[in-house]
């Protein structure tokens, strides 16, 4: 079963059960970044200008992290490089994924399902910088 944790810190199932969840130490820390990115530049800038700021607070925050990480696929063991790159890779045990669009869809949660799958990473997080209150733009997952 797919669980979907968001950032008001619900869990979704595919029905109707919600409980309170605490997320880890690290999630919280790269929200608390996003959330000061958000919270000096609002939304409607490029993807590319949150990666940096956000890069530029998780460093104050010494969060180690990678930017813009190659992410292969292994078919029936041969490597190939097929041009996904994961967003920013934190402490080498969160993906997260950045958008500035009108609203998350399906295929954004799929895509950061799809790169937690790739890399072997359990958590990941999902966020959308352009929404006007972060929290909104906000989604975690488990695997």
């Amino acid at each position: 079963m797919r669980r979907f944790i968001h950032h008001e810190g619900h869990e979704e199932h595919e029905g109707k059960t919600k409980k309170i969840v605490k997320f880890d130490e690290l999630s919280n820390k790269v929200i608390g970044c996003a959330i000061e990115v958000h919270r000096e530049l609002g939304p409607g800038l490029l993807e590319s200008a949150y990666e940096q700021c956000l890069a530029f607070e998780l460093n104050r925050a010494n969060v180690p992290f990678k930017l813009q990480v190659e992410l292969p696929v292994h078919y029936k063991r041969i490597k190939l490089d097929c041009g996904y790159r994961i967003d920013l890779l934190a402490d080498d045990r969160l993906i997260v994924e950045l958008k500035s669009v009108d609203q998350l869809l399906k295929i954004h949660e799929a895509q950061v399902l799809t790169y937690m799958k790739l890399a072997a990473v359990s958590v990941g997080l999902l966020i959308n910088f352009n929404v006007d209150v972060l929290r909104r733009g906000v989604r975690r997952f488990v695997l």
